[in-house]
């Protein structure tokens, strides 16, 4: 998703080339198919061994690659680098268990690391760790985050209506993980002794896990409706929890929410994007363990833009503290906003920095 403006930004400085886009699983398979225009590809990724990926590479015969966040392959560089073709990292970031790991392997890693032409880091601190891992200075710029960027679409809301009335209210808790649903249906149950009008919906980050979610809604009392199969279900809402089981549809949801929380956060997963949520103006709640997104976490706990649970009791005394105090909710948006429109930008920069890459080497 957060490559889709690099594309269109690609698209218009290279009119007369084309765009494969590789993903290394099912889920991106079918996000990339979203961005890819007319004339270009979508492949899985080829397992990165030589006698695979040299083939590979002679067949599509690319003449820039580009590796998004910091996916090291090294036999891949090594193919692409024989064959002189230039390479280009954006939104490079380092995370903390990475960068542990990497520095045990710096001396096999750093000459693969050299082959790449080129590193458009997330923060300073990635860049910092780029050049402890011995990439040289001058092949790095600190040019933020294309997360940032990410305007997502949002369905006509006449395709995704839930039923509400206005009195209702919709919490929304997304890609969350196995050991997430359960601590969210018991802050649900109890939210819903004081907040009667409550609704919730569930969106794991693996859909195929929604028959296994809709035995744990059933067990916490309540009944399942897939959003799949909304239109041929007819419950009292009061015991219904909504389980969104599609692929492409959560920054709808979003859109409609009162309250968010962004799951793989309450259990040691790294957590999720949580700028989806807060551009769409809704307030967002996410547990401690945010390593994948340490960076956008910390902005938003330290500009007062987010709010950090801990864990379940503190995610039900959160979101009752939210539900009465409406003020709070318009203030978390308006702070939320402020901060992604003050850190947007990456996009254009990392696109000006892959011409000036590509056009050096072509030189």
């Amino acid at each position: 998703m957060a490559i889709r403006g690099l594309a269109e930004a690609l698209r218009e400085i290279y009119p007369g080339k084309n765009i494969l886009i590789s993903t290394v699983t099912p889920t991106g398979n079918k996000i990339a198919k979203g961005i890819a225009g007319q004339s270009d590809g979508v492949i899985y990724l080829p397992l990165d061994f030589s006698f695979i990926v040299r083939p590979v590479v002679n067949r599509i015969n690319p003449c820039f690659f580009v590796l998004a966040e910091t996916e090291i392959w090294p036999n891949l560089i090594d193919a692409l680098y024989k064959r002189r073709i230039p390479i280009a990292v954006v939104n490079a970031r380092i995370s903390d268990r990475s960068f542990r790991g990497y520095s045990l392997i710096k001396f096999f890693l750093k000459p693969i690391l050299n082959r790449i032409n080129a590193f458009c880091a997330q923060t300073a601190v990635d860049a910092a760790r780029l050049i402890k891992l011995g990439v040289p200075e001058n092949k790095i710029e600190v040019t933020g985050n294309m997360k940032f960027d990410l305007r997502p679409h949002v369905l006509s809301f006449d395709h995704i209506n839930l039923g509400l009335s206005e009195k209702e209210q919709l919490l929304v808790c997304g890609s969350t993980h196995p050991g997430e649903e359960e601590i969210i249906l018991r802050v649900y149950k109890k939210l819903l002794g004081e907040f009667g009008s409550l609704r919730l919906l569930i969106a794991p980050r693996h859909p195929e896990r929604a028959k296994e979610i809709a035995g744990l809604v059933q067990q916490a009392g309540f009944q399942p409706v897939f959003l799949s199969i909304l239109g041929a279900t007819s419950c009292e809402l009061r015991t219904n929890v909504f389980i969104l089981d599609t692929i492409g549809q959560l920054i709808s949801y979003y859109a409609l929410a009162d309250i968010v929380f962004v799951g793989g956060s309450l259990v040691k997963t790294g957590g999720h994007n949580i700028l989806e949520p807060a551009s769409e103006g809704k307030p967002v709640l996410f547990g401690p363990h945010m390593f994948n997104f340490r960076d956008i976490a910390d902005l938003f706990v330290k500009n007062k833009a987010g709010v950090l649970v801990r864990n379940g009791q503190e995610l039900e005394e959160k979101i009752k503290y939210l539900l009465n105090n409406p003020q709070i909710i318009k203030e978390l948006s308006k702070r939320a906003e402020e901060l992604i429109n003050q850190n947007q930008g990456a996009t254009l920069r990392n696109a000006g920095i892959l011409k000036k890459a590509y056009a050096g080497i072509s030189l």
